[in-house]
């Protein structure tokens, strides 16, 4: 050598002494080499010792990893990271400057701004099916039609009672049964279909039998029977979610109604139709319990107890009064409310969901509480503003369609939620009160269902407010 070779940094040799080595042998295949390795392979390198870490390359490397150094709430997510990424014990000495992992990783964690990112909005897990509710509602007036198509073949006014005392009890039985068999449902499909059979045709035969004394034996029995067989049958297509199959099983009565205006059907179609759709109603159901019977059954399922179902039964029970009273006074009312029945359930479908938003959007009690309110309140008004032109329209009085409308709404809210006893004991209670002033004559007079329907819409609203207003019911 001609002189020294400088060893200070920056010289010609850039801290490093190489030595290259001539490779007379076959080529090696390339391998894929990490972006902080060296850039030749065919270079041995001395790195000498650093007085400190490489700021520069520090900031480099804080820089390509910013997107996921950010978000970390500690030095050691950072460590991880690094280890993850294969970064090495030598690399970080040589490369970094850094006596190991964890100094490196809390460089990186101090030179990165914290970022947190707000998690991506999640699916609504109560979201409605807009369809399938609004099918239900026309399910739920459509059997109407087969009065009407019947009416002149009998004395719908004098034989009222005894349809009314057997629909009662299909109301009261349907109700309880339903949420035994969703209870079952959650168990499995077979132990569903097996109550629904079995309490479906226990619930037609009381209902049935319930009918005969009011009836005097006469042949409104029958047309008694056929009411509580189709209630039945179609409260077990409703619970297994057949809407489908019900809509078509009823299209005689749709048909047969339509042409009525322009066209008088005969004795034997208005007959004909109405049973027609039973025996159609009844041979669909039969299909649906079959099919779910034919699922293996669960072993070791614990049966629910009987008195869960009541408090749904009761209200049931009371409902079906308060509606009879208000059918009295203004029958193409009930038909409205009937209909509505459909966007009802959306509605609670929507609260559901506006609440678990709530639930995410805000971080004390007493917002959720505020916040509850205002959907509970919003969720009413939706349901209860499109009812006030219909009873215009209809000329019927719209204060007790709407406070009716509004108690059963709310019933309906506060057993979605499992609050079974305090709705079915305010209504109840309602529908308790209306019936004895109706029956006996007694002073308000016909202002008492109205008040009671009021009293008994306030009373679930402060329930509803209390059960509900707590952030747990909704978690």
């Amino acid at each position: 050598m001609s002189g020294p070779i400088s060893l200070e940094p920056g010289g010609t040799e850039q801290d490093t002494l190489a030595l290259r080595l001539a490779d007379t042998r076959w080529p090696r295949r390339a391998r894929r080499r990490p972006r902080w390795a060296l850039d030749d392979d065919t270079t041995l390198t001395i790195r000498l010792p650093r007085q400190g870490p490489d700021e520069e390359a520090v900031s480099g490397l804080a820089a390509e990893l910013a997107d996921r150094v950010g978000p970390a709430v500690h030095p050691y997510e950072v460590a991880a990271l690094l280890e993850a990424e294969g970064l090495s014990a030598s690399v970080i000495k040589e490369r970094y400057g850094h006596p190991n992992l964890f100094s490196l990783a809390t460089a990186l964690y101090e030179r990165v701004p914290r970022t947190f990112p707000e998690p991506p909005t999640a699916a609504d897990p109560w979201r409605p099916d807009t369809v399938r509710c609004l099918l239900r509602g026309v399910l739920f007036a459509l059997p109407g039609l087969a009065y009407l198509l019947t009416a002149p073949l009998w004395n719908p006014g004098r034989h009222a009672p005894a349809l009314f005392v057997a629909g009662l009890v299909s109301w009261a039985w349907g109700q309880a049964l339903g949420h035994r068999a969703h209870l079952r449902l959650a168990t499995g499909r077979r132990e569903a279909g097996r109550t629904l059979l079995t309490g479906a045709s226990l619930g037609a035969t009381v209902a049935t039998a319930a009918a005969v004394l009011p009836a005097g034996g006469g042949p409104v029995t029958l047309v008694a029977a056929a009411q509580s067989a189709y209630l039945a049958a179609a409260g077990v297509l409703l619970v297994l979610a057949r809407e489908r199959l019900l809509l078509a099983a009823l299209s005689p009565l749709a048909a047969g109604s339509a042409v009525l205006p322009w066209w008088e059907p005969g004795p034997w179609l208005r007959a004909g139709l109405p049973s027609l759709a039973l025996l159609a109603t009844l041979a669909v159901t039969g299909r649906v319990l079959w099919a779910a019977l034919a699922v293996p059954a669960v072993s070791g399922a614990a049966r629910p107890r009987a008195l869960w179902s009541l408090p749904y039964g009761l209200f049931g029970l009371a409902a079906g009064v308060l509606v009879l009273l208000e059918a009295q006074r203004e029958p193409y009312a009930v038909i409205v409310l009937t209909v509505s029945m459909g966007p009802a359930e959306w509605l609670l479908y929507r609260y559901r969901g506006l609440s678990v938003a709530a639930l995410r959007a805000t971080a004390t009690p007493a917002a959720f509480l505020l916040r509850s309110a205002g959907i509970l309140g919003l969720c009413l008004l939706a349901y209860l503003l499109p009812l006030l032109p219909v009873a215009l329209l209809i000329g019927a009085d719209p204060t007790t369609l709407l406070l009716l409308a509004a108690a059963l709404w709310t019933a309906l809210l506060l057993q979605a939620f499992g609050a079974a006893w305090s709705s079915a004991v305010i209504c109840l209670a309602a529908a308790a009160g209306a019936a004895t002033v109706a029956v006996l004559r007694l002073p308000p007079g016909p202002v008492a269902l109205p008040l009671a329907c009021g009293a008994a819409a306030l009373c679930l609203s402060a329930c509803a407010l209390w059960l509900l207003g707590r952030p747990a019911p909704h978690a």
